[in-house]
């Protein structure tokens, strides 16, 4: 059985800079990426700040136009839809974005921001909506009697949530999870990751997981795919990955994790990134596990 989702050879640059006596430069925020996703599985995507994991997600949306590549989702190529059918295909494509603060409409009551795919998309009447708004509130765990509140009026576990059940509002089979608890309380990403969790048992959906936490990477994740300068330096099984990583830049990374016995020994590597080879090509070392040598 093919792969839910396959990206080839995935490149988005950015110009930048230029002037009067400075010539034109362009950064490479996604360079030459490929990985496949498995229907029902979670993908990790993880990487520090600007490694480009964040910008993947957004190009395999299409919410940035990608400079080059595919991203093929039940066989078809996303990157070469028409309007209409982009349109149709994100009925089974959403994305939890990072900033439960301002990825919500401030001035939107919080079941107009939850309905608000389903009016796009024109499905149902208004009472069937306001149905499936009480519904999918009760699923993510949230009191239907709160829908007429503002999302400032929410803990910010609450705003996620509500950000959570705007995505499942299409019934998508496929979700991209863009750093969906790094701008909440420790106390509160547990709860939010075991939702996500739950939430994929019950309704059969497949995660890209974007992070840089590697601990919650560990407790979600299957598969792992580590990003360095735009590019995938390993990837593999979870397991593989956090128990025999092999490029300098998954070993420093993973050596950062904090412990939960403060005395025990570390060893925390430091990066040294003339070491890394950006040009080296990704190859199989062992079943599932590649690394860039």
């Amino acid at each position: 059985m093919p792969p839910l989702v396959e990206v080839r050879h995935l490149v988005k640059h950015f110009p930048r800079g230029g002037g009067l006596f400075r010539p034109k430069s362009v950064v490479r925020a996604v360079d030459d990426v490929s990985f496949d996703i498995e229907e029902g599985e979670t993908f990790a995507l993880v990487g520090e700040s600007g490694s480009g994991k964040s910008t993947t997600g957004r190009c395999m949306l299409r919410l940035v136009e990608p400079t080059s590549g595919q991203v093929r989702f039940r066989g078809e190529d996303v990157l070469s839809f028409p309007g209409a059918r982009l349109r149709a295909a994100r009925r089974e494509m959403q994305m939890v974005f990072q900033d439960p603060y301002s990825s919500l409409n401030p001035r939107m009551r919080a079941g107009a921001i939850v309905e608000e795919p389903l009016v796009i998309h024109r499905i149902g009447a208004t009472r069937e909506r306001r149905e499936r708004v009480a519904e999918l509130f009760r699923l993510v765990g949230l009191d239907p009697a709160h829908l007429d509140r503002y999302p400032h009026e929410f803990s910010g576990g609450q705003r996620q949530r509500i950000g959570l059940a705007r995505a499942l509002a299409l019934s998508p089979s496929f979700i991209i999870a863009d750093e969906p608890v790094s701008a909440l309380d420790v106390s509160i990403q547990a709860q939010v990751i075991n939702l996500l969790m739950d939430l994929q048992q019950q309704l059969r959906l497949t995660y890209l997981f974007v992070a840089h936490d590697l601990r919650l990477v560990r407790h979600i994740s299957s598969r792992v795919a580590v990003m360095y300068l735009g590019r995938i330096v390993e990837m593999g099984a979870t397991a593989q990955i956090f128990e025999d990583a092999h490029h300098p830049y998954t070993q420093a990374l993973l050596s950062a994790v904090p412990v939960t016995d403060p005395d025990a020994p570390r060893a925390r590597i430091e990066l040294e990134p003339s070491s890394v080879d950006r040009e080296a090509p990704l190859r199989e070392i062992a079943a599932g596990h590649w690394v860039a040598t």
